[in-house]
């Protein structure tokens, strides 16, 4: 990671690019999540479905939803991470999760993981994604609250325990209002449910023996750190 960049500047994803698939490298994280997101995916309900994936980054999610039936497109700002997620059967192109480049309800599903809290205007990336989910179509979102324990758990510790967020790669002021968020979404008539997500600890213990690829996560009550919700657009 370089150490001059400014915090969340897109770059670093760039500069990491060919670590996406090290399980145990910077991104070791998110390949926890997007195992964690698959189970909210619902099988394809038709011939030519289509999954959206919001800053998909290098395609994470890809074997985990590859046997539900969808056509599955992505769309990320870092051209690394297109070039990565296109070997890994990700349709990606690169784009703004502001000005999403697909037509009105033309995807099944959109997932958007990780992306909210690196972006200025949340409303606009959850407009788009609304915008473009067909009516009935699920979102799957995670993202990182805007707390104390937010703050503390992603960045004052998260960026120095193994697995954690690379240095730097998260701007802490812009971690997420829920209650806004689900504001948001609802305006769009998609009623979207959170709860809190937090790392298997003996999993954890013995990823860092070496022992396993993947570290389940764990629901949790609160959504004061890391959270993640699913939601239906309304017919």
């Amino acid at each position: 990671m370089s150490l001059t960049r400014p915090r969340n500047d897109p770059g670093q994803y760039d500069d990491l690019a060919d670590t996406w698939w090290d399980h145990s490298g910077p991104f070791a994280a998110l390949h926890w999540l997007a195992a964690s997101r698959a189970p909210l995916v619902p099988p394809a309900s038709r011939p030519g479905a289509v999954l959206l994936d919001v800053a998909c980054g290098g395609g994470l999610l890809a074997p985990h939803v590859a046997g539900l039936g969808y056509r599955h497109l992505g769309v990320d700002i870092g051209a690394g991470a297109v070039r990565v997620a296109s070997e890994h059967g990700v349709t990606a192109v690169r784009g703004d999760v502001a000005a999403l480049p697909l037509a009105d309800a033309s995807a099944d599903v959109v997932v958007a993981g990780e992306v909210l809290e690196h972006v200025a205007e949340p409303e606009r990336v959850v407009a788009e994604v609304c915008r473009v989910l067909v009516p009935g179509g699920t979102v799957v979102i995670d993202s990182i609250a805007d707390t104390w324990w937010g703050r503390f758990s992603m960045v004052t510790v998260g960026e120095r325990i193994p697995g954690g967020p690379p240095p730097g790669v998260h701007d802490p002021a812009l971690f997420v209002d829920r209650t806004a968020l689900r504001a948001a979404f609802a305006h769009h008539g998609v009623d979207v449910q959170l709860w809190g997500l937090r790392p298997s600890a003996p999993a954890y213990l013995r990823w860092l023996r070496g022992h396993g690829d993947e570290v389940p996560f764990v629901r949790v009550r609160s959504t004061a750190g890391l959270f993640q919700g699913v939601g239906r657009k309304a017919q």
